[in-house]
């Protein structure tokens, strides 16, 4: 039993293998405890930049767990995060620069304010792009989720970008696993360890972990099911995986959009990058010259080299030099030690963690990336938006649901694309498209290979595009916006706060009491079928569609 304090209320005070933490005892607002900015490593920091994490330096005393650790080192987005490790009005000087610190690898748990001990644990990794993301986003309070559920939540922040993704010759140490360049994977089996030692302190059930991510959250999640040094471990036992995939362009059809990049991808963007750096310091005038100065340096000499370049400097490189080249992308390696060559094989071959598994979409993920229709003629050629990011920001943040308002959907989508309802060349024909080719082949390619395998997966079609006008036509059902709906926030947020309004609340509402709830039996059960669905949900290939009008909740497995 959790340790109890006076007035037989439960303690905030645990006890981990490093030492003891003392969070917040939120029982009056959430009718939670939680602790926040756990440390589970290391700060990879230094000579431990680009290494493999290691356990954290155990404490004397008692540590305060009471405020979100920084994010780990990114470009500011709409998302953030601002200048205060948040989502608040400073993310419109934010965007573009270099936020967050390297010293970033800290969790977060919540759970409801009971004595109640064994609950099932969900361990959640953030999207972003495996370019950005942190824990303190306020999308991500795992508060709301705990108690409905009932519950542990644990969210995690993990190295991203070139920080969490790198390969180069020059700082392999041997070590085939560390060698692999896959830090932020490295960090996510970092954190399910800690987990899996700490967790029954925090009332949480170390046998019942269930796996989730969302965007690339997810394609981490699906890369974790195939690492092959934590086969056997039980580190997880079931997976949510939401919005994301782990195939290679080889295998899926002409023209669609992989979400895996190949180990080659990886050891070209790591000597770009390098030649960059060395361009950009006038140690060289073009590659050749870089090639011709690292002949002479030794590897110990460039790993220095590289450890002393300031984040900002390295991401400035990246985003201006290497982006437009095509090689700004970060994510999972799959490199043939830590993730398979070819992971979809792996998976075909049965050579994976074989866990249940939810799946989920929303039915206009495109719609959240319509800046990419600028990348073909045939999605349209240009982009989307009409409006800059820091125009966008601005209105989403200034936005009251609840208030008449002048925006309109001109004044956010690109003309070309208006009507949105024209046919083949309107915003939700070219933006449907973008969905196709990105996520539904994605989806397709991993799923029915994993059914060829196991029988328990499930996979939902999140439906709901009821904000306030002009959001439902620019965003609709879009990518990541079946999140405020799994964790019961509609607060602050960069698309959560347009998304609830007194005029759509029942609806909104009744619909999110039921996806926690199926997310919740599939946590205790490994089957998301649960009674507040008065349906049945039946394995992939069908799909649940979670939809409601503004008063109500509707369901329909088409």
């Amino acid at each position: 039993m959790p340790v109890l304090g006076d007035g037989n209320q439960p303690a905030v005070v645990r006890t981990t293998q490093s030492g003891r933490i003392e969070g917040i005892d939120d029982t009056a607002q959430s009718g939670t405890l939680h602790w926040l900015g756990v440390p589970f490593a290391k700060p990879p920091v230094g000579a431990l930049r680009w290494r493999a994490p290691l356990d954290p330096v155990p404490w004397t005393g008692t540590l305060a767990a009471k405020a979100f650790a920084h994010a780990c080192v990114q470009f500011g987005t709409l998302g953030g995060p601002g200048a205060n490790n948040t989502y608040d009005s400073t993310i419109a000087s934010t965007l573009n620069q270099a936020v967050g610190s390297e010293d970033c690898l800290y969790l977060n748990i919540w759970r409801p304010a009971t004595g109640e001990t064994k609950l099932p644990v969900v361990v959640f990794i953030h999207g972003g792009f495996n370019l950005a993301g942190y824990t303190a986003d306020p999308l991500y309070n795992g508060a709301n989720l705990a108690m409905a559920a009932n519950v542990v939540v644990v969210t995690v922040n993990f190295r991203i970008g070139v920080f969490g993704w790198f390969r180069l010759p020059q700082l392999k140490t041997g070590d085939a696993v560390e060698d692999s360049g896959n830090f932020g994977t490295l960090d996510n089996i970092k954190a399910l360890q800690w987990v899996q030692r700490n967790i029954e302190g925090f009332g949480g059930n170390a046998g019942n972990v269930t796996l989730m991510g969302q965007s690339s959250g997810a394609i981490n999640t699906w890369a974790l099911m195939v690492a092959r040094q934590i086969r056997n471990t039980g580190l997880f036992h079931k997976v949510a995986a939401l919005s994301g995939g782990i195939s290679l362009a080889s295998n899926l059809p002409k023209g669609m959009i992989p979400l895996l990049n190949p180990a080659p991808y990886y050891a070209a963007q790591g000597k770009t990058l390098l030649h960059a750096l060395l361009i950009a310091d006038r140690k060289a005038t073009d590659d050749a010259s870089a090639a011709a100065f690292l002949a002479t340096q030794t590897s110990v000499q460039v790993a220095d080299y590289l450890r002393s370049q300031s984040p900002s400097s390295v991401l400035a490189t990246l985003f201006t030099k290497l982006a437009p080249m095509g090689l700004g992308a970060s994510g999972p390696i799959p490199d043939g030690t830590v993730l398979p060559a070819d992971p979809i094989a792996a998976i075909a071959g049965g050579d994976y963690a074989k866990v249940p598994v939810l799946a989920g979409n929303t039915r206009d993920e495109g719609k959240l990336f319509s800046q990419f229709l600028a990348l073909s003629p045939a999605l349209g050629g240009v982009p989307g938006p009409k409006v800059n990011d820091a125009d966008r920001f601005l209105m989403l943040y200034n936005f009251d649901p609840n208030a008449a308002t002048e925006l309109t959907t001109g004044s956010l989508i690109n003309p070309q694309y208006l009507p949105v309802d024209a046919p083949d060349t309107g915003y939700n024909a070219k933006t449907a498209l973008l969905t196709k080719l990105l996520f539904i082949a994605n989806r397709d390619n991993v799923l029915n290979t994993l059914k060829t395998q196991q029988p328990n997966v499930w996979h939902y079609q999140f439906n709901w595009a009821q904000e306030p006008p002009p959001w439902n036509d620019v965003y609709g059902a879009a990518h990541a916006f079946d999140l405020p709906f799994l964790f019961g926030n509609f607060g602050p947020s960069a698309f959560s706060r347009v998304v609830r309004s007194n005029t759509n609340k029942a609806g909104c509402m009744a619909l999110s009491k039921a996806m926690i709830a199926s997310l919740a039996a599939f946590a205790r059960s490994g089957d998301p079928n649960n009674a507040s669905l008065a349906t049945t949900w039946p394995p992939w290939p069908k799909t649940l569609v979670f939809d409601a009008n503004l008063a109500e909740m509707l369901l329909s497995v088409p």
